[in-house]
């Protein structure tokens, strides 16, 4: 896998409404990106926080390199996200305001090998917001599947 989709955060739209979305980089180290490479990352449960002037992916996991020697890297490290200082000034910003956060949505490489993580910024869902994101879902599925056969119900 040297290019496309590592990790997905496939809760993240049915926990959070997703307003703005963003590409970041993200800072790695060598064993990382191997790690990455072969598809051994998980951001399900990770976030990221504006703290001391920079923007770090928390609580993500990216599994030890096999073939790492001594200089392997820690798996639940705080990531550092590269963005530019407009954009950290904005996100912080949102993150102000009550109930945002940012959410990781993907992580993946670009059309030139490099690592980014696609972040946005959610609003937490109340119980009936998740209730109603289900009933929709259930009834599309539904849906597609009676016009797949016809109509025939």
């Amino acid at each position: 896998m040297s290019h496309g989709l590592v990790a997905e955060n496939r809760r993240a739209r049915f926990d959070y409404e997703i307003g703005d979305t963003l590409e970041a980089g993200i800072e790695l180290t060598g064993t990382e990106v191997k790690s990455l490479r072969m598809g051994k990352a998980q951001i399900a449960e990770s976030y990221a926080s504006p703290e001391k002037g920079e923007l770090w992916l928390i609580n993500s996991h990216v599994q030890e390199y096999l073939q790492g020697n001594r200089f392997n890297h820690q798996e639940k490290r705080p990531r550092k996200l590269l963005v530019s200082k407009k954009q950290l000034a904005r996100l912080d910003q949102e993150v102000a305001r009550a109930g945002n956060t940012i959410v990781p949505l993907k992580l993946y490489f670009n059309d030139q090998g490099r690592a980014k993580l696609l972040i946005g910024i959610g609003k937490g869902k109340k119980n009936f917001d998740k209730r109603a994101t289900s009933r929709d879902r259930d009834w599309n599925r539904d849906k597609a599947r009676i016009m797949k056969e016809g109509g025939r119900g």
